[in-house]
């Protein structure tokens, strides 16, 4: 099995290199999808955009070693992020107390 060059990914790249056949061909070949918004949809990836500069933010872009991301990854959106982060979506409270709730209106309404 070949290995993925990741640099050959991480270089600037514009939307046209995207849609490439080459670039989409070396994705499938490592059974990657790629995603890409629709054209004039700026917003389609929002959600995630801002989800990642949070992690970002609150926990830091490099680790020791891939093991090592893996379990403070694994640490921060379990026990931190779900459990105990407020967020301002869910009027200041964890996802993980608010979902039980939103749970039992949705289904009461139906």
């Amino acid at each position: 099995m070949q290995l993925l060059d990741v640099e050959e990914l991480r270089r600037p790249i514009e939307f046209t290199t995207y849609a490439s056949e080459d670039y989409q061909d070396l994705l499938a070949a490592h059974g990657i999808e790629c995603s890409m918004s629709r054209r004039g949809n700026c917003l389609d990836n929002a959600a995630m955009e801002s989800w990642f500069s949070t992690v970002k933010a609150e926990l830091g872009e490099t680790f020791e070693t891939i093991g090592h991301g893996k379990v403070e990854l694994f640490d921060y959106i379990e026990v931190f992020y779900n459990q105990r982060r407020r967020h301002s979506a869910f009027d200041y409270v964890s996802p993980a107390r608010y979902e039980p709730e939103h749970v039992t209106e949705v289904q009461m309404a139906a």
